[in-house]
Parts: C-alpha cells; structure tokens; sequence
C-alpha cells in the first residue's frame, strides 16, 4: 500500500480514492478541473490522518473540526476551506453509501460563512477598447499571423457575446458552429446542454476567422476542434488564451489583472442586467444551476448605481448644516 510523504504510515485514503474519483467522473459527470481540485484536497486531508495516526474509518467529527481549524490557522481562504469540505461530505457520503462506514462525520460541522466578493467587472467602454485594440492587432497582421489575430479577435467576440467559461469556449468542436445558425449548442457543467445565441458581431467575426482557418489547413487535413492547436490537448489551453487576453490589455492600455475571460463573462451578465433583462434568462445564458449563484449581478449593478449616485449627485459629499431647523 501506498505511503505519504515517507511515513512508516500508509496513505489512509489510498483504499478508496481511486474508487471515490471513479464514482465522480461516471456517476456524476464532474470536470476534470473539479476532479483534480477534489483530489488535492482530500490527499491534504490523507496528509491530516497520517500526522495524527488515523484511518479513514475511525476518524471522528473532533478530528475533522481539528482539521479545519488548523487550516484556518494557516491562513488557508474561506472558499478554499468551503471547498475541502465539500470535497470530504461527498467523500464520506461515498464511504457510508459502500458500507465503509455506518457514520458521516462531516454531517454535523458547518461550513465557514462566506462573505461572497464582488465579480471584478469591466465597463461597456473598456470592452470597447479591447475590441478595437484587436481590430488593430488584425490590421497589421499577414500571413500565419493573420489567423492569430482573427482567432484573438473572434474568442474576445465570443466571450462578450456569449458569456461563455473559458473551458467550454476552447473545447468547442468545429460540429457546434454550423454555417448561418444564430446559436451554438454548448456542454456546460455536469453535462449539461444549453442552446446559447450569437450576436452579429460575434457571427460575423467567427465566420472570418473559419474562412482564414480552412485557408491556412492543409488538404485532406480534418479539424475537430472549433480553436485547434499543436499542444497536446489539440486545443487551445484557458491558461493560453488567459495570457493572449493580458497581452491585449497591455496594448489597449488597460490594467492585464482586470482583464481575463472569466472578467468578460461577468460583464456579459452585469451588462445585459443593466439593460432590463431579467435573472432568469441570465441564468439560462450562463448555464448556472442555481439562480442564486445569478443573484450576484444584482449586487453589481447596486455597487455601480451607489456609485455612480456618490460620484455626481449635486449633493453628494455635502454636510448638511442642521443648526437651522433648531431655530424657532
């Protein structure tokens, strides 16, 4: 059996983890990001049991809460806590369901309160100006540098049209995009399909950068994916197409940590917010499960108007002088 970190103890986990990640993947359809994430996380706890001399059967509420509270002492987030508990309740819902266990010990400890941030959101104008500092990129581009620049061009059309995550827009297969359909069929979280619209703009990007595509493509040569790459997963990577959105941001003279494309899903959704459309709908377009994971742009848009009142209301900043209304 398998050792941790040179103990004489073997790993407490290693009897089930293999089977607890297989049950995610086939019974859940979970994504490989959230399979990896749950991994390292329960290989932390692993590490926990090992210190402490304890096994996965015999490990009690007490320990857990241990567990958590020396996680809190290091300095470990409050999401990042929130996340490892998630990871060991299903764990150890997976244990009691397999007769590993007859107790779920992460049943009666709460999660830690979460204050919720504020997405990080760009303006209607600063998406202007990424979109224009692409159009210059593609004005000077020739030759194999042209399909880069309309590639740039048509993810950042996509992203704002769409609201996409980045994960789904790079793994898009060329099948999704059919020739002068208004939608695209996406495969979200948890296998779950959504028919998702594109705008002219985005269409009429897209359609360019599929021409230079099949320009460039050798003869006979079939592409599956929508966004092709040499590396390995055949694709474009998020993590490269995270890096091609600073890169922009540094030419348009924006700060790159503000830009990245979860940034412009969230001005997808605040921006249509702002403009009457309605949660629901907006929940539908991002493919979130629950409403109140939506319910967050709410909260933008009256972070922006309490602003925007503060900023240039005439009487905004004033003191009003009381003193009178004392007079009789």
């Amino acid at each position: 059996m398998r050792k941790l970190n040179g103990s004489d103890m073997p790993d407490p986990l290693a009897p089930y983890l293999d089977q607890f990640m297989e049950m995610l993947s086939a019974e859940r359809g979970s994504a490989l990001n959230t399979l990896d994430a749950y991994r390292r996380d329960l290989v932390d706890f692993s590490a926990f049991l090992t210190r402490q001399r304890l096994g996965v059967r015999t490990v009690r509420t007490a320990d857990i809460r241990s567990y958590f509270t020396a996680a809190a002492d290091s300095g470990l987030s409050t999401a990042s806590r929130a996340r490892r508990l998630s990871a060991l309740r299903q764990f150890f819902r997976f244990l009691v369901a397999e007769n590993y266990r007859d107790d779920d010990p992460t049943a009666a400890i709460e999660g830690p309160k979460r204050s919720r941030p504020l997405p990080k959101v760009l303006t209607v104008m600063e998406v202007d100006i990424l979109l224009e500092a692409a159009r210059k990129r593609l004005k000077a581009a020739i030759g194999a540098n042209k399909l880069r620049a309309l590639r740039l061009f048509c993810l950042l059309e996509l992203l704002y049209a769409t609201g996409l995550r980045a994960t789904e827009l790079v793994t898009l297969p060329r099948a999704a995009v059919r020739d002068d359909d208004p939608v695209i069929v996406i495969k979200g979280k948890g296998g779950r399909e959504r028919l998702v619209p594109l705008n002219q703009p985005a269409r009429r990007a897209l359609h360019a950068y599929l021409s230079e595509l099949q320009n460039q493509t050798p003869l006979r040569k079939k592409v599956f994916w929508l966004f092709p790459s040499r590396g390995r997963e055949g694709h474009l990577t998020r993590q490269r197409l995270a890096q091609e959105l600073k890169h922009l941001a540094t030419e348009a003279g924006l700060m790159p940590g503000r830009v990245s494309p979860h940034v412009l899903r969230h001005a997808f959704a605040s921006h249509l917010l702002e403009r009457g459309a309605d949660l629901r709908s907006i929940q539908q377009l991002l493919g979130h499960a629950d409403i109140s994971t939506t319910q967050i742009y709410t909260h933008v848009l009256e972070e922006r108007l309490k602003k925007l009142v503060e900023e240039h209301h005439p009487l905004a900043g004033e003191r009003l002088d009381k003193s009178w209304l004392d007079k009789s």
